[in-house]
């Protein structure tokens, strides 16, 4: 059983934190946060493993007990037996250069026998059907890969408490699926699962309680059948996502007929037949497409298939193996795209400059008079205002997403890529960013969406398209 007992912990120079948390969690309960992003579901998630006041330093008040023990006297290499933990940026807890060796060394540093860590990694690569990625490296994996690849070596280990934060922020609907199938085995099997997470619709049937966290405190606990009976006004209220799985819109390819006039015209970007090998693979199969001005487009495919390669090659950060890219009819090498084409990676936490959100913001402006009015407006918009003076390496994963697309929406360029932008989002917020996406376009800029979020690509994008492994279909 894990107790939290009047717990309060604020982190060091920082008003962010969680306080007067009370929260019973027993042996083999599915329980989920979930809340607005930035209301404290990963402080409670830290304090749980060890690494708030461990690594994140603060001032911790109350008592954490696990199964009677008391957590204030259990370092965090003993905590780390039992307690396994997902991180929201899991190629935060990669050791390895490469898939299997990074599954077994959770293994390995707990001297398990040679036999068993062979045993376990085998097990845990097929669990996650991981086969044919065994012996690549993981800094050529896809967001959703290098997911599916932290999961899997926290599953190695066996532990009896499973703590996630995000876990399916990048994952396609089938790993998703296959992600509830292993926990709900893990369930059956008798383990502790705590899971952060706004994508919930995954979770019916495993779920045992849901527990909204907002402002740092719990604001209620609801079981699985009284969130099935909440209205769809409830659900907007506190910016839930759907309990229900959400189907894939069926859009047309893009063509180069421009929404605005509905007539056609010259692309404004154009891909023809580029695709990109790294060390004799070839990660992105061959694509050919127009995008016209004003245009959303929504990009998916399954992990690994290739999209944020094709949006890295799009923005210019890296070179296709073959193929032309044209920009206005014209052919375009990279350096022309970067000036041209903005990229908001899915790891948010490369692609801050500054010390504060507003600095930010300000850095990937134009001069312009009006700059410091349309700096403040996108503040507002985005749920980032009263954050301005913040260290971005301090916010939530959720409010990095919204101030990299904010900086995206303000940097002049008339093509905007960006790579999962709802991941660490709430309901709430990733409708604020649909709506954005849409003005944006009525403004005649063109937005490329890397995502698997349907219900993203319902609320704004009116063209796909969908990579698949051997060839593109739309």
């Amino acid at each position: 059983m894990i107790r939290m007992e009047n717990v309060s912990f604020h982190y060091e120079n920082s008003e962010r934190g969680v306080s007067n948390i009370n929260l019973t969690i027993n042996e083999g309960e599915c329980t989920v946060l979930t809340g607005p992003s930035g209301g404290g579901k990963t402080t409670i998630l830290r304090l749980l493993n060890g690494l708030a006041p461990g690594y994140y330093s603060g001032a911790l008040s109350g008592n954490i007990s696990i199964g009677g023990k008391d957590m204030s006297s259990t370092p965090l290499w003993e905590r780390g037996k039992f307690i396994g933990s997902v991180f929201q940026e899991p190629q935060s807890q990669f050791f390895s250069s490469e898939l299997a060796g990074e599954i077994a060394f959770s293994c390995e540093n707990y001297g398990l026998a040679q036999h068993e860590i062979i045993a376990r990694t085998e097990g845990a690569i097929e669990a996650f059907h991981l086969a044919t990625l065994r012996d690549h490296t993981l800094d050529t994996f896809s967001s959703g890969e290098k997911q599916r690849a932290a999961i899997a070596s926290v599953y190695a280990l066996s532990p009896s408490i499973y703590v996630c934060d995000e876990p399916t922020a990048n994952l396609d609907e089938e790993s998703a699926v296959r992600l509830s199938h292993v926990l709900k085995k893990l369930k059956e099997e008798g383990r502790t699962l705590i899971i952060a997470e706004h994508r919930l619709s995954w979770l019916y049937g495993i779920a045992d309680r849901f527990i909204y966290i907002d402002g740092g405190t719990i604001q209620w606990s609801h079981t699985a059948e009284e969130m099935q009976k909440m209205t769809l006004e409830q659900k907007k209220l506190f910016g839930l996502r759907s309990f229900t799985p959400a189907l894939k819109p069926d859009l047309p390819p893009p063509s180069s007929r421009a929404l605005s006039s509905g007539t056609a015209n010259e692309p404004l970007l154009q891909a023809d037949g580029i695709y990109r090998k790294e060390k004799g693979n070839l990660i992105l199969q061959t694509v050919s497409f127009p995008v016209s001005r004003g245009q959303i487009i929504a990009l998916t495919g399954k992990n690994g298939v290739g999209k944020t390669t094709l949006g890295l090659i799009l923005s210019g950060l890296n070179k296709e193996s073959g193929g032309t890219v044209f920009l206005n009819g014209k052919k375009c090498g990279l350096w022309a795209r970067r000036k041209a084409v903005w990229y908001s990676a899915n790891d948010t936490g490369t692609q801050f400059f500054t010390e504060s959100v507003s600095e930010e913001i300000l850095l990937s402006m134009m001069n312009t008079p009006d700059k410091l009015e349309r700096a403040r407006n996108i503040l507002q918009t985005m749920g980032l205002y009263d954050l301005k003076d913040v260290h971005p390496a301090t916010l939530s994963g959720g409010q990095k997403q919204r101030l990299s697309v904010a900086c995206a929406l303000l940097s002049g360029r008339d093509i905007l890529i960006f790579d999962e932008p709802t991941s660490g989002l709430d309901g709430y917020h990733a409708d604020i960013l649909a709506k954005a996406f849409l003005d944006a376009a009525a403004r005649g800029k063109t937005i490329i969406v890397i995502t698997h979020d349907f219900e993203l690509i319902a609320a704004c994008c009116s063209f796909e398209i969908m990579l698949e492994e051997e060839a593109q279909t739309k």
